[in-house]
Formats: structure tokens, C-alpha cells, sequence
């Protein structure tokens, strides 16, 4: 069993920085994917920033040149940078942990809110 717990999230100006961090727990697979996913009110899960246990990342068009994922696999630890905050970028975003041919195939966090006002 794996559990993820979020935490960075807060209310931040326009312009201001934050930076996310989700730690791993349990039965984790050597060869795995986390990243960040946000959901803003009444709109689907969508990806904001990915990484493999390799060092592939892939971020969502809105947030290349601003934000920055990373991860330190000793301590199964992803985290977030966030820069040039926008007001947009205001939802609540989500770790996620997918491994392939393990039952789940992903986990979720509970999620932290991010609020960017003008």
C-alpha cells in the first residue's frame, strides 16, 4: 500500500513563489511516475508537471518556464517549484504516483490549495 501527503500550498500575491511537496510512503516500486495534477472549480483533473525515477519530466504548456518539478527517489519525494504565479494557477493540486503492471496502477493525495490573487 502507498500513501502520498501534499503540503506547500497556501495564498500567495500574483507575481509570488511557491513550492509543493509530496512524500511517498510504503510499497514502492524502484521504476515509477510522479507528478503534480490540478483541478480548478468545476473543471477536470489536468496535468501541470510529471517525472519519471529517470529524470524524464514533461509539464503542461501553461507552466513551462515557470514551474519546475523534481524529485529525490532516496526519499520518494516529488516537489513543485512555482514562480511567476498567476492568478490562473489558483486550484487544488494533487500528487500522483503511477507504476505500471502493480494493482492500483496509481495513487492520489489528498490534494493542497494553491490561491494566486491579483
Amino acid at each position: 500500500q502507498v500513501q502520498l501527503v501534499e503540503s506547500g500550498g497556501g495564498l500567495v500575491q500574483a507575481g509570488g513563489s511557491l513550492r509543493l511537496s509530496c512524500a511517498a510512503s510504503g510499497r514502492i516500486r524502484a521504476i515509477n511516475i510522479m507528478g503534480w495534477y490540478l483541478q480548478a472549480p468545476g473543471k477536470q483533473r489536468e496535468l501541470v508537471a510529471a517525472m519519471t525515477s529517470g529524470g524524464t519530466t514533461n509539464y503542461a504548456d501553461s507552466v513551462k518556464g515557470r514551474f519546475t518539478i523534481s524529485r529525490d527517489n532516496a526519499k520518494n519525494t516529488v516537489y513543485l517549484q512555482m514562480n511567476s504565479l498567476k492568478p490562473e494557477d489558483t486550484a487544488v493540486y494533487y500528487c500522483n504516483l503511477k507504476q505500471i503492471l502493480a494493482a492500483p496502477p496509481e495513487y492520489w493525495g489528498q490534494g493542497t490549495q494553491v490561491t494566486v490573487s491579483s
